[in-house]
């Protein structure tokens, strides 16, 4: 009967180790891939903060939301 039990923990342990996972690839994951085809959206202002990828050299603008606080990354061409 003891088995039983153990094996029933270690099954609830497995499926919240599934649900964690799941929950990282569908909402975590999300708010960094965000395609709007280089639009900036809307309520962003341009900041003289620019990056620059050491490996390829590709330069990044860095716009900023005053009300949210929130910031995005745009490839500069």
């Amino acid at each position: 009967m003891g088995w039983l039990i153990a094996g029933g923990f270690y099954l609830l342990q497995f499926i919240g180790v599934i649900v964690v996972i799941l929950l990282g690839y569908f909402i975590y994951d999300k708010r960094y891939k965000k395609d709007l085809n280089g639009a900036v959206p809307p309520g962003f202002v341009a900041t003289s903060e620019v990056n620059i990828d050491p490996v390829t050299g590709e330069k990044e603008r860095v716009y900023y939301n005053p009300e949210t606080g929130e910031r995005y990354y745009r490839k500069e061409r």
